[in-house]
């Protein structure tokens, strides 16, 4: 690259003005710099003249008076009708009126460049709108700590009543690790790899049609999966959004979340646990007749057999459908998961690190022997876990207060994994 160098000649008094470009030198191994003189400095105005050897463009381009910027306008090109189709423009202005230009611009960089917001300026500066004299390091700081809970409440709220419709979200929840001592969220807890790590958990709603985020919040990382559900389905009360279809895999599954749901009059379809005593019974029902032909069901050529009933739920009697699926391509995986998840068990049980959700399967398949001699022993319950296996692998469970068809119902479900 080049760049200019003055030399002050003693002699004449005149300081000329060389451009200079660093070259490679073959011979000498080192770099060495090519300079060519291009001007001088007028000793009055202190202004640069061009030499009279250049010819007139040359001048003009060497003239520092005649300056050129290039600014990009790619991604504003393709994010800001993006914005306004999906509404988030209106939005964002809504909800915080005298910031949205530099928010919308925060997240384009985030969504282009991923890199640390303290660079944000200089990549604003080349990039149109310019916006590089609002989002110095110290005002970006500034405009997030001016992000207030009800200005946050606020563009939910209206964000929410703008994609909900007519769609269905996903709910799912994931774990940060982080040591940070001044985020009241981290606490210690066990990870899906059994080691106790300080951690945060996020939790997020997206819309499966639109592939859109809608929602989200942070919750200690010491809280289960299963017990998030109550706030969330309390704050949208709150918020005044109007009814609701989340789907949900079975870790957000127990009587009291369908409970809450099944009071708000949202709709759900949730993935149920096969260990529930009461899904078992169903299948315990429909186990020998449910290979036949009126059973039989393809969903992307995949073969099905499948029972559905109208399952009525709580005192209330709300109208749910309970759909049950039989796989037989995926009863040998099954078998393998639940074994895999016996020895996992079983590892819990002899080192003493316990997980509340997994209480139910400790007291079903494991025998746990204490004597003074001999310690704590575990052996595994043959017989309930053979049963088990017999009766139950290769099942799936659904529940559903809104979708009456199973194959559709399973559909919904399993698109919930492309949003992921």
């Amino acid at each position: 690259m080049a760049f200019r160098v003055n030399h002050h000649n003693k002699k004449t008094g005149v300081t000329y003005v060389y451009e200079a470009v660093s070259v490679w030198d073959k011979t000498l191994k080192q770099a060495r710099n090519k300079q060519i003189c291009v001007g001088k400095i007028d000793p009055v105005t202190g202004e640069f003249v061009p030499s009279k050897r250049l010819d007139p463009k040359q001048a003009a381009v060497r003239d520092p008076a005649v300056t050129a910027s290039v600014q990009v306008i790619g991604p504003a090109f393709v994010l800001e009708p993006i914005a306004e189709r999906i509404g988030l423009r209106s939005i964002l202005k809504s909800a915080f009126p005298e910031s949205h230009e530099q928010l919308f611009a925060m997240a384009s960089y985030l969504a282009t460049e991923g890199g640390a917001l303290s660079l944000c300026a200089s990549w604003a500066k080349g990039h149109l709108p310019d916006l590089s004299g609002s989002l110095s390091s110290q005002h970006i700081s500034e405009l997030l700590a001016a992000i207030s809970v009800d200005r946050m409440q606020t563009f939910f709220t209206k964000w929410l009543k703008k994609r909900m419709a007519d769609d269905y979200l996903c709910y799912d929840i994931t774990s940060i690790s982080s040591y940070s001592e001044l985020n009241e969220f981290v606490k210690y807890d066990y990870n899906r790899d059994a080691e106790q790590l300080p951690r945060i958990n996020l939790a997020m709603l997206f819309g499966q049609k639109s592939g859109l985020p809608v929602y989200y919040h942070r919750t200690p990382g010491n809280i289960n999966d299963v017990s998030t559900l109550y706030n969330l389905v309390e704050t949208f009360r709150a918020l005044e959004v109007g009814r609701m279809h989340y789907v949900m895999d079975k870790g957000f599954c127990s009587r009291q979340n369908v409970d809450d749901l099944v009071a708000h009059h949202d709709h759900f379809t949730l993935s149920v646990p096969l260990n529930n005593r009461w899904v078992q019974q169903a299948i315990d029902e429909i186990h020998d007749m449910i290979h036949g032909p009126e059973g039989y069901r393809k969903l992307d050529d995949e073969i099905l057999y499948v029972n559905s009933r109208l399952y009525p739920w709580g005192a209330n009697k709300r109208r749910c459908y309970l759909h049950l699926y039989y796989n037989a391509a995926n009863h040998t995986r099954a078998i393998d998961s639940f074994n895999e998840s016996l020895l996992e068990y079983r590892e819990e049980l002899e080192s003493g690190h316990l997980l509340a959700a997994h209480q139910k399967a400790y007291d079903e398949f494991f025998f746990v022997k204490t004597t003074p001699k001999q310690g704590t022993k575990i052996s595994c319950n043959t017989e309930a876990i053979n049963r088990h296996i017999s009766r139950y692998a290769g099942f799936q469970a659904l529940l559903s207060s809104d979708i009456k068809d199973p194959v559709e119902a399973l559909r919904v479900y399993r698109n919930k994994d492309s949003v992921e």
